[in-house]
């Protein structure tokens, strides 16, 4: 009988984060000034990070020592356990061997608190007293919340307004670990106010929910912002993930041919990807790394790569990225970790080097993939995982009819249960699709005025 899933001790918690741009070889253009529109040094990001973490998005250094104090909180959830997915395996009778990395064991319940604890770690060694950031689906403001309140730091959240309609639970965690949450946009800053002004009606996005949280951390010298995807540094605290399964996946004497993992900004895919892409950079392997997106915010499959804006109104650094441009809304899907309109520099680049693979995804798809899962291995998964479960479908299905044997890692990011009446809705036939059209994209392009890259 095969093993089910593997095990690691609290000693075998990584000692140090994994940080690719070291490896690859083009590095990720500099960020630009959005007024002046010339690159910018790590000085400019003083007022929303502590030093720190600055040099951490800056390092060219190829391992981060990770302080004891935050592998000592990793010790509540991880290392989490690896897991081989029998169930589905033999519902979709493939040659395919399938292993999924659980990060729903978290207090969050998502990877999330893999960089929310690091980032609360160094602010409270400068002595800030409060953090501001915005969430979507609410995994990253659950998860920061979490963490500040290790660390006795107050935590604002701005909370897209989609979610915060239709996820009431995940506010009520973050009120329970003493944040404060609101609706974004909303009339509390002067960007809200804005986009309002517009659209009363408007269903927010992670954009527009940066602009909020970034605008409050600017008007405090004691508060500073925290960002959960994206930013060099935020990809390089996931790593813990894939340089876990590394281990997992000695214990099972196995190895992957394609690695798999949800896209909103790059947290996810980072974490378990990057240290397998290592092999690829280093010994000359081929394993697959694929980014699933959802086909109603496609930035990866469908945007242009150009220096845009990370929020909507205009307040943070341009950055080099794939982008459907930053006025973009997305649908209001199930998926709200899933709805931004960039990628992430370093992933980027690797895109657009060839390096890595990137698909997409409609909701009801992905919500199918997510049930059968769930009947054949028990977990109720996100619906940000599904993306990913319904790529290893694919690709599963795909060596069955090759008749090739494969290997298929993935992160299994989070889990469902505070998204059950997205299921109830799917089960029911109620869940609609959300496509976008080539025009809205074309439409939400041609607003930027951001420099072009060659």
């Amino acid at each position: 009988m095969a093993q089910k899933k593997f095990i690691l001790a609290e000693s075998d918690i990584p000692e140090q984060w994994y940080n690719i741009v070291a490896d690859m070889p083009n590095k990720p253009l500099p960020p630009l000034h959005p007024g002046t529109k010339e690159p910018i040094g790590p000085d400019m990001l003083a007022p929303l990070f502590p030093m720190e973490l600055i040099k951490q998005e800056v390092t060219s250094e190829k391992w981060v020592p990770i302080p004891e104090e935050v592998r000592e909180i990793y010790k509540i959830w991880r290392p989490t356990p690896l897991y081989r997915a029998t169930g589905l395996e033999k519902l979709l009778d493939t040659p395919a061997k399938i292993y999924y990395k659980y990060e729903g064991v978290s207090p969050a319940g998502s990877h999330k608190p893999n960089t929310a604890v690091p980032q609360a770690f160094y602010n409270k060694q400068e002595g800030v007293t409060k953090i501001t950031t915005e969430t979507g689906a609410g995994q990253w403001g659950s998860a920061l919340s979490f963490a500040c309140q290790h660390f006795g730091i107050e935590c604002e959240v701005y909370m897209v307004r989609a979610s915060y309609n239709g996820k009431p639970y995940r506010k009520m965690m973050m009120n329970t670990w003493g944040a404060s949450v609101y609706p974004s946009p909303s009339d509390r800053t002067n960007a809200g106010r804005s986009i309002l002004a517009q659209d009363a009606n408007s269903p927010g996005s992670l954009g527009i929910a940066i602009s909020e949280a970034v605008e409050m951390a600017l008007h405090d010298e004691h508060t500073k912002y925290a960002l959960g995807s994206v930013l060099n540094h935020v990809l390089m605290h996931q790593t813990v993930i894939g340089l876990e399964c590394i281990r997992q996946l000695e214990q099972a004497g196995d190895f992957p041919d394609i690695v798999v993992a949800p896209f909103g900004g790059g947290s996810n895919f980072a974490g378990i990807g990057f240290p397998f892409l290592r092999y690829n950079l280093e010994e000359g392997k081929n394993i697959r790394c694929i980014a699933a997106e959802p086909a109603s915010c496609p930035k990866l499959t469908r945007g242009v790569f150009r220096y845009d804006l990370g929020d909507t109104v205009g307040m943070t650094p341009l950055l080099p990225m794939y982008t459907l441009g930053h006025n973009f809304i997305p649908a209001p899907i199930h998926a709200g970790g899933l709805r931004y309109h960039g990628a992430g520099a370093i992933v980027s680049q690797l895109l657009r080097d060839g390096l890595i693979e990137a698909q997409s995804f409609n909701q009801l798809e992905c919500f199918d993939a997510g049930i059968k899962f769930a009947r054949t291995e028990g977990i109720i998964p996100a619906p940000e995982a599904n993306h990913a479960i319904a790529t290893v479908i694919r690709e599963a299905l795909i060596a069955k009819e090759e008749g090739t044997p494969k290997t298929i890692l993935f992160n299994l990011c989070g889990h469902g249960h505070f998204d059950m009446s997205a299921y109830e809705q799917f089960l029911s036939g109620k869940l609609v699709e959300h496509e976008v059209t080539q025009e809205e994209i074309l439409a939400s392009l041609a607003e930027l005025d951001t420099p072009l890259i060659a």
